[in-house]
């Protein structure tokens, strides 16, 4: 897609977007549609309540060319994440009747200091609207050839000229993060046949090569090595090898402020072992590395936006099988770290991984702050539903931090305590600790306590438990579909963290 700016509308392009919050001044939008267009302005004051979502679309005739003006509602005060979802659907449900030459007009748009952030969310909303979920699908459906398309539309977006410089970095951040996060879409919504431990490996090794950051990646034979005894009872019951992919992205021009430990849940499919699933969702499970991708995610876009900070990704990864050799419930396993683990549940299998990969982390890296992130309990669905992520930490300015980014940038996440009290919960007879209570209260909490015995006594860690946002249901697909969750909150937080030192040193 060509996008280019400009700081005034000589000549309207096929069609024009004008955004309208409700919370704005609408009398300049509304004048300027009514000039274009000829409508009286009262009735589009009257017609049009710039609800979320809301469109009025409005026609014209300019030098003998019939063209379409649209507006945009955005809702009441709304934040990054209203605009972004208001664009996605707008061109998701035109894009095979929009032009292929559109415009979006941000010069009749009352500022209060939302432009930059509204332009960047407009045109990360106008890229994710193209997705195509149709991975593997051998035919189009019917009507779905997209006349505004990727490749070769022409996006025009008006804007003042002081805003020129803020707004171009706008443009290229919204774009450089549209096209992660599809990436992230396309592995996440990948079926467990297509997205195997050694292709996400794979994907990992490929964005390193192409964005600049050293990817190193543990085979099956690695990590007996390195005594990884709770990553490989997971996998005994597949015939997939696991990997352990290890990812470091250092400035080129050899500035760091901060070290930052990111450890994401790789369960490329989990049948939750001989504790099996149910069969009614399970065909979601091929989600249960969504915590990896955010990761991956991340990573591949602080290399993008070379963000001034010495930062490390490990995602161990696995399938979560059925077989004669799959670790049975009462089992003791080792790991990494050197403590014995109780099996209670095979499907608490995430806990056992991650505890691998912090341990990991936290040991050869030593990081200033550490996170994971994982799909991993359905007890913080039940607590948050879909609106939320749950957060965990041993640090409360740590946790604060992130609970900003989450507000900032609508990947909300809501804080659990992490008491002590809850270790009693796993508390094993025969070994060092159990993975799973038995108790199908506070389980969240009870995983959180279960990763914390793992982080090497790091005196900044968060957990994030994203079971409910990684997938959702959304107007975009008919089933629940990936939503690259984490990628915008944690470079968020990043970058916060990166001013914050820098005002500072």
């Amino acid at each position: 897609m060509k996008i280019s700016l400009h700081h005034q509308i000589a000549s309207l392009p096929q069609a024009l977007i004008v955004p309208v919050a409700q919370n704005t001044d609408l009398e300049s939008a509304f004048s300027f549609v009514a000039e274009k267009t000829q409508a009286p302005f009262e009735l589009i004051k009257s017609d049009f309540k710039a609800a979320s979502k809301e469109v009025q679309t409005l026609y014209m005739e300019e030098g003998q060319e019939n063209k379409r003006l649209f507006l945009l509602g955005l809702g009441e005060k709304p934040a990054v994440k209203d605009v972004l979802a208001a664009f996605r659907s707008f061109v998701f449900n035109r894009k095979s009747n929009l032009p292929p030459d559109l415009g979006i007009d941000f010069l009749h748009t009352t500022d209060n200091g939302h432009t930059i952030p509204w332009m960047e969310a407009a045109v990360n909303g106008i890229l994710l609207g193209l997705y195509d979920i149709g991975l593997y699908k051998t035919k189009k459906e019917a009507g779905n050839d997209q006349a505004f398309n990727d490749n070769d539309a022409s996006l025009h977006l008006y804007v003042s000229s002081s805003q020129a410089k803020a707004a171009k970095a706008a443009i290229d951040r919204g774009v450089a993060l549209a096209h992660t996060q599809m990436e992230i879409f396309d592995l996440v919504n990948a079926p467990a046949n297509k997205k195997t431990p050694q292709t996400m490996a794979e994907w990992a090794a490929l964005s390193g090569a192409k964005y600049g950051y050293d990817v190193k990646v543990l085979n099956k034979e690695e990590i007996e090595a390195q005594g990884m005894h709770a990553l490989l009872a997971v996998n005994r019951g597949s015939e997939n090898p696991p990997t352990f992919i290890i990812m470091e992205y250092k400035p080129k021009d050899g500035t760091v402020l901060k070290k930052v430990g990111l450890v994401g849940k790789g369960v490329t499919f989990d049948t939750g072992g001989l504790s099996i699933k149910p069969s009614t969702n399970m065909h979601y499970m091929k989600s249960d590395m969504g915590g990896a991708a955010a990761v991956m995610g991340t990573m591949e876009m602080a290399a993008k936006l070379r963000l001034p900070l010495h930062l490390t990704a490990v995602v161990p990864a696995t399938e979560n099988s059925v077989d004669a050799k799959s670790i049975r419930p009462g089992d003791v396993i080792g790991s990494y770290d050197g403590k014995t683990i109780e099996v209670i549940d095979t499907d608490a299998e995430g806990r056992l991984i991650l505890a691998d990969g912090l341990a990991y982390t936290a040991r050869n890296f030593k990081p200033d702050v550490m996170i994971d992130l994982a799909t991993l309990t359905g007890s913080c669905i039940r607590t948050l539903g879909t609106y939320a992520g749950g957060l965990f930490s041993n640090n409360d300015e740590l946790a604060a931090e992130l609970l900003a980014a989450g507000q900032l940038t609508g990947e909300r996440l809501w804080q659990l305590p992490l008491w002590d009290d809850y270790k009693r919960e796993i508390k094993s007879d025969v070994a060092d600790l159990k993975n799973f209570s038995g108790n199908p209260a506070a389980g969240a909490i009870t995983a959180a306590k279960f990763l914390e015995a793992f982080i090497q006594d790091h005196p900044a860690w968060a957990h994030l438990d994203i079971a409910g946002v990684a997938v959702g249901d959304s107007e975009f697909s008919s089933q629940k579909s990936a939503t690259a969750f984490g990628i915008r909150l944690l470079i968020c937080y990043l970058e916060n963290l990166i001013a914050k030192t820098n005002s500072t040193v």
